[in-house]
């Protein structure tokens, strides 16, 4: 099961959560990427099914994040190696201080009307994602802003006046959180009529019905599925693992292109170095594969969790004069 979520709210001690968060998802052999800010939380994890959601409990048993909504999708495989809760400055990095979805935010549009919403004539619509993330699927007539960070969004809205003045301005993401930020920034720009998806674009995949969709290809993710399509289905891109961008199966036929160390869109932007490591690490990756060991990195989890929970209890027992049970 894999569960994608996010909450602005604020947790100015976030810096706390970090453990307990990490140690329930390592003993509930749950892995992926979840990151905490004083704006809120940010994550997605897979797992077994029950380790997931007991993971998502403990994360809700918190009641500033209690009504947390996730969405969920299923992989016949795991789609990360490892668990990492990260502490951060922003939970999407916009880079501009001040902005808040807590404070002001675009109004909402449901999946099952953004259709006729975005097809009126008054609407411009905003794709707010990476250059590589529209180039594999958008929606009908979007604006393509061509950033390669959600950073830059900021620097292209400012040179936007006569696109954007006068309309009403609806933007997408893909599970609504860059959306959240995106909005909160156009409002704070003093533009009013700011609109967004409800979920982003995978509520609206799994929302509406393919033959209705006015969404053209699939959608990037941000694990080892690489894209999803319409019932949030995987897709058929695989990933560079040097340059972590989406390819077909005919960039596999380049010459190149070389599995975990080169594709066509990255072959000539690397160092020697860098190239002489994407090499040995493939190599180790193929190693690890023949002896079954797939999931190192989360083993690797495992035991650090072991061992910082046994130097705590040792240095309780020493607190406390009790002798260790090993001890005699």
């Amino acid at each position: 099961m894999v569960a994608a979520f996010y909450k602005f709210v604020a947790l100015p001690d976030f810096k706390e959560l970090q453990q307990g968060i990490q140690q329930h998802a390592i003993s509930n052999e749950v892995m992926g990427t979840i990151l905490l800010a004083d704006e809120g939380i940010n994550g997605t994890v897979s797992g077994p099914e029950k380790g997931v959601r007991a993971l998502l409990d403990f994360i809700k048993s918190d009641p500033r994040i209690f009504d947390l909504e996730h969405k969920e999708s299923w992989s016949d495989e795991n789609p990360f190696y490892r668990m990492k809760v990260r502490l951060k400055k922003e939970i999407v990095t916009l880079g501009v201080e001040g902005i808040s979805p807590t404070k002001t935010v675009g109004d909402y549009i449901e999946p099952e009307n953004w259709n006729d919403f975005i097809n009126d004539p008054d609407v411009v619509v905003i794709d707010t994602r990476n250059d590589y993330e529209v180039a594999i699927g958008t929606f009908k007539d979007a604006v393509d802003p061509e950033t390669t960070s959600f950073r830059e969004l900021p620097k292209w809205v400012e040179g936007q006046d006569n696109l954007l003045k006068g309309k009403k301005i609806a933007m997408f993401c893909t599970g609504g959180i860059r959306c959240e930020k995106s909005t909160s920034y156009m409002k704070a720009q003093g533009y009013e009529d700011v609109f967004h998806l409800r979920g982003g674009i995978l509520k609206y995949l799994e929302t509406v019905p393919e033959e209705e969709s006015l969404w053209k290809g699939e959608c990037f993710v941000f694990d080892q599925r690489v894209s999803v399509g319409h019932g949030l289905e995987k897709g058929p891109y695989d990933l560079c693992h040097a340059c972590r961008h989406p390819i077909t199966d005919q960039d596999k036929t380049s010459e190149l292109y070389a599995k975990g160390v080169s594709c066509p869109r990255c072959y000539d932007k690397q160092s020697t170095q860098q190239r002489q490591r994407f090499i040995e690490r493939q190599k180790q990756m193929e190693l690890a594969k023949l002896r079954g060991e797939k999931h190192i990195a989360a083993d690797q989890d495992k035991q650090k969790l072991k061992k910082r929970e046994a130097h705590k209890e040792h240095a309780a027992r020493s607190n406390q004069n009790v002798p260790h049970e090993n001890s005699h």
